[in-house]
């Protein structure tokens, strides 16, 4: 039997890619830098030099230009993988994302599907400026007709990507930039997860911590320390941001009768302090 494997999230990320290239031919990765450079924060480093530039590709530094190519080349039955570099530029291709790839099937009766994947990096904390590190996750899971995955483990960064490259819709996949360097043992047995419901990675009785991606350490963090003055905290990892598990937050707040919920976005409708 297999011992597990030390590996990060970055690596458990890459490795999902190359099972996805290796597997299917349609599948193929392009954004900026993913090819020679190895991705802005090194996820796809090494792809190129195995599958070639037909496989992996460079573009131009236009995202609304290479999500429009990644939402044609999935009409035309391809299984693109786009990189966006960061979610903030995602928003020079919001007309791509929410005014096409997102209403195509509806406006067609059903008649196409836009099987993209697109991934970008979310999430402050990492010193990297004003035009880098916002959450903006919570605006696209108010989006119909896309999903929102935001995977928090070594697990789910290694084995979410199957379900969505088969996903007949467009699939946005949030990777938290403090989680790539987060490293630690990961069964190396091919396995599936369960991306439709959210996880409850740790129970607990007294209060509902409800939490997703780069704040699930720190939701476990504050549950240890609870614990040390005798309060049980369940974390629940939600996963999937569109659509939204609410049969299991629901269910373990109706046990705790306490939630609160952790995560990295803008406090919404506050108005700005004076200076």
């Amino acid at each position: 039997m297999k011992q597990p494997e030390r590996t990060t999230y970055r690596e458990a990320m890459r490795e999902a890619l190359r099972e996805a290239l290796r597997s299917d031919d349609r599948v193929f990765l392009m954004g900026e830098d993913v090819g020679r450079y190895g991705g802005c924060f090194g996820v796809s480093l090494g792809l190129l030099e195995e599958f070639g530039p037909e496989r992996v590709r460079d573009t131009p530094l236009s995202e609304s230009a290479f999500v429009g190519a990644g939402i044609g080349a999935a009409l035309a039955g391809m299984r693109p993988i786009v990189e966006i570099m960061t979610v903030n530029f995602s928003l020079l291709a919001l007309d791509q994302i929410l005014n096409n790839a997102a209403t195509l099937r509806h406006m067609s009766g059903g008649q196409l599907a836009v099987p993209l994947v697109i991934r970008m990096t979310t999430g402050a904390g990492r010193q990297l400026a004003a035009q880098h590190s916002h959450s903006l996750e919570g605006w696209y899971a108010h989006i119909p007709g896309i999903r929102v995955l935001a995977p928090a483990t070594l697990q789910d960064a290694r084995h979410m990507l199957p379900s969505a490259l088969a996903d007949p819709d467009p699939v946005l996949i949030f990777e938290h930039g403090s989680l790539y360097n987060v490293s630690g043992e990961l069964p190396s047995t091919v396995q599936t997860v369960d991306a439709d419901h959210a996880a409850i990675r740790r129970p607990g009785t007294d209060i509902s911590l409800i939490t997703y991606g780069g704040s699930l350490p720190k939701a476990l963090a504050a549950a240890d320390e609870l614990a040390t003055g005798g309060i049980s905290a369940e974390v629940i990892d939600l996963r999937t941001l569109r659509p939204l598990d609410h049969a299991t937050v629901t269910s373990s707040v109706a046990r705790t009768h306490r939630a609160v919920v952790i995560e990295t976005g803008r406090r919404p409708c506050v108005r700005r302090s004076p200076a």
